[in-house]
């Protein structure tokens, strides 16, 4: 169905809504009277009628979105342009209806997301602009209706099917830089905000400052190219990350994180993680399948990497690869001891998907629990975290200590 609304000369809406039975659906608002402007959602408001929820999000003029459902759990999805959230910090918590709760954020440069868990199965029922609203807004209004577990699974399947379709192709490689090239990965970011602290300090924020902070005192070296998998607050999927390594043909992969325990705040301390198989303990273990969910946060099918080791040269790569993986955690555990309170054990091992690349020495580096005051105060400190920063430099030029010296040498051969 195609509904078409004018207002005044300048603005036209068209708006497709499909009915329960397919897996995506469609509302696009067109205003051609004004010129490119962010886009600002300034409130959500959610109805329940009996059977049917309505999600109702007020914006600053009319915007194209699409809606997709997922399963594993039940969630909708809604794709929307770049829209600046300013929304109170408890919106999205409490339940209502179908459903159970929503998140927001950017999820790429240029696109925004929300995911809503679902009570139950539910389909989109309607989907509407209405360019007109109250106070000058354009309210964008998602209906769900609720619907048999085998409609939903077919309409997930559609939903799958259609994303498939339009899988952007992997870019080519980068020119390999005569430098080590080091790749930091700030973990978390955009819609998937990470742990998070009594006082509302998220991970994805901390860690990208610290991020940041460590690529400008690598840079400063010269030694080194260092790239981001993310420099800005922007969603990257674990398999994005990890491709993005091994396009830059990266020398060595850092992911930045801190942990949260709900309860702990006794529990401390700086960990470094190499990949693994198995996990080195139970917490690890856990810690490791609560990370590779970032995926499903966002609303990204997210599917078991392959080891690639087809080949017995490419398991070798695999092992050679963690030989220098547990080098450089050892390292930087090292680099750690005078400056930060280390976890007991803080060298452990478990299955990160972040840490997949078979060609990539890789790390994963929590640098405290936000659950923990002590932790977030450290955290927090911007003389804490320039020794940390000294200190991972440091555990860096020690590792490629031996690369540098052979290019040293060559530098002055006659």
């Amino acid at each position: 169905m195609i509904r078409l609304i004018c207002v005044g000369l300048f603005v036209s809406l068209v708006a497709t809504f499909v009915a329960s039975g397919t897996g995506s659906a469609w509302a696009t608002g067109v205003d051609a009277g004004k010129a490119a402007a962010p886009v600002i959602a300034a409130d959500v408001s959610v109805e329940v009628e009996g059977a049917k929820t309505r999600f109702r999000i007020a914006l600053s003029k009319p915007v194209t979105a699409q809606a997709s459902l997922m399963e594993k759990p039940d969630r909708l999805i809604i794709d929307l342009p770049e829209v600046s959230f300013h929304l109170p910090p408890e919106a999205g918590r409490q339940k209502a209806g179908l459903i159970s709760s929503y998140r927001y954020g950017l999820f790429a440069p240029g696109r925004s997301r929300v995911v809503m868990e679902l009570t139950q199965p539910a389909t989109v029922s309607g989907m509407t602009v209405d360019a007109n609203a109250a106070g000058g807004t354009a309210l964008l209004t998602i209906e769900l209706t609720r619907t048999e577990r085998a409609d939903f699974h077919r309409a997930a399947a559609d939903s799958a099917a259609k994303v498939a379709q339009v899988t952007a192709a992997e870019p080519a490689p980068l020119p390999k830089d005569a430098r080590p090239v080091i790749l930091i990965d700030p973990g978390h970011g955009g819609i998937d905000p990470g742990a998070n602290s009594v006082g509302g300090v998220f991970e994805k924020d901390l860690v990208l400052s610290f991020a940041q902070k460590l690529q400008k005192a690598l840079e400063a070296s010269g030694r080194y190219k260092v790239l981001m998998t993310r420099d800005k607050d922007v969603f990257i999927s674990l398999g994005d990350r990890v491709r993005a390594a091994r396009n830059a043909q990266a020398d060595l992969f850092i992911s930045i994180h801190a942990d949260s325990i709900s309860g702990g705040q006794e529990v401390r301390g700086l960990t470094v993680y190499t990949g693994a198989e198995r996990a080195s303990d139970a917490d690890s273990a856990r810690l490791a399948e609560r990370e590779n969910k970032a995926d499903a946060v966002a609303g990204v099918e997210s599917t078991d990497m392959p080891d690639d080791v087809s080949d017995i040269l490419v398991e070798l790569t695999l092992r050679e690869t963690r030989n220098f993986s547990h080098g450089f955690a050892t390292r930087l555990v090292g680099a750690f001891d005078s400056v930060a309170r280390l976890n007991k054990n803080p060298h452990r091992q478990a299955r990160f998907q972040v840490l997949r690349a078979h060609d990539v020495p890789s790390v994963l580096v929590e640098l405290g629990y936000l659950s923990s005051k002590q932790d977030l105060d450290l955290l927090m400190s911007e003389e804490w975290r320039g020794k940390m920063v000294s200190a991972m430099s440091a555990a860096v030029d020690r590792f490629f200590a031996a690369r540098l010296a052979r290019q040293d040498a060559a530098a002055v051969l006659p």
